[in-house]
């Protein structure tokens, strides 16, 4: 693969750790998008100073479809070099990761460089568009998922750095978001709305009154609070009760008490998307 001299995109922190992904791996994994993909590429775009999101992502993906792969990409050819060095050792069987795990790095960006005219499944951003202007995030999603296979998502959002608090958008190939989601570890969890400093960039600077983010958000900590009487049976069912009377209010809460129970909670995106 001839790598891109020029990739598109502003450099990110490059802060990462084990296992700071692991909610969005999960989502991915469950996702239609990668299931049921002709050809299961995933992207890792921009995976910062270490390989190892790539390396924990094609573990969890694996499990689901043998045939998964993963390319990471970074626009920082340093990076790129220290994620090989770090695949040369699991290679050698060094690691706690499977020497034959379907992984690759290389240069890129936005653009997306894939060889062989190959179309991913699933793009994985997070942690990429903070620095950026919210004005700036509509086009970066078209131009990445551009590059998607036809049915394939792009996924875009936040975490915190060990990886408790988390949220992100589902995006389509044609760059229009189509699902909102927060993902939040229960134990110990003080209130949801703790979301609202790991919104996506999108979403960020409008958790205001009069925007839809606030009023979920808002409305989420009420029902959370409503539900105190049953920490006692665990933060699991406190938060089993909160969505369900968020539901019985009319709010489009998507999927199952399977995915509920993991601390998920999703909404279509007419949902939480800006006011103007």
């Amino acid at each position: 693969m001839r790598e891109m001299s020029a990739p598109v995109g502003n450099p990110t922190r490059g802060t990462t750790g084990t296992n700071r992904l692991r909610r969005n791996d999960r989502w991915i994994a469950a996702s239609a998008a990668f299931r049921r993909a002709s050809d299961p590429l995933v992207v890792d775009l921009g995976y910062g100073a270490s390989g190892v999101t790539a390396f924990e992502l094609a573990t969890r993906l694996r499990r689901v479809r043998a045939d998964a792969e993963v390319l990471g990409l970074e626009l920082d050819p340093e990076r790129v070099a220290t994620a090989r060095r770090q695949l040369e050792e699991v290679r050698a069987g060094g690691t706690p990761f499977a020497p034959d795990l379907a992984v690759s790095f290389a240069r890129g960006g936005f653009e997306v460089p894939v060889p062989n005219r190959r179309r991913p499944a699933v793009i994985r951003a997070m942690n990429v568009l903070r620095q950026y202007d919210e004005g700036d995030v509509a086009d970066a999603w078209r131009q990445v998922a551009s590059r998607l296979a036809p049915e394939g998502l792009l996924f875009e959002g936040t975490c915190d750095e060990i990886g408790r608090i988390s949220s992100w958008v589902d995006v389509a190939s044609d760059g229009s978001p189509v699902a909102f989601t927060i993902s939040l570890r229960l134990a110990g969890l003080e209130h949801p709305g703790i979301v609202a400093e790991r919104l996506p960039k999108a979403l960020i600077h409008r958790n205001v009154p009069g925007e839809r983010i606030h009023h979920l958000l808002t409305a989420l900590d009420r029902e959370w609070e409503r539900a105190a009487p049953l920490s006692t049976f665990g933060p699991v069912q406190r938060w089993l009760a909160a969505v369900a009377a968020l539901r019985t209010q009319g709010l489009p809460i998507q999927g199952t008490r399977t995915r509920w129970r993991l601390g998920e909670l999703t909404v279509p995106w007419s949902t939480v998307s800006p006011a103007s």
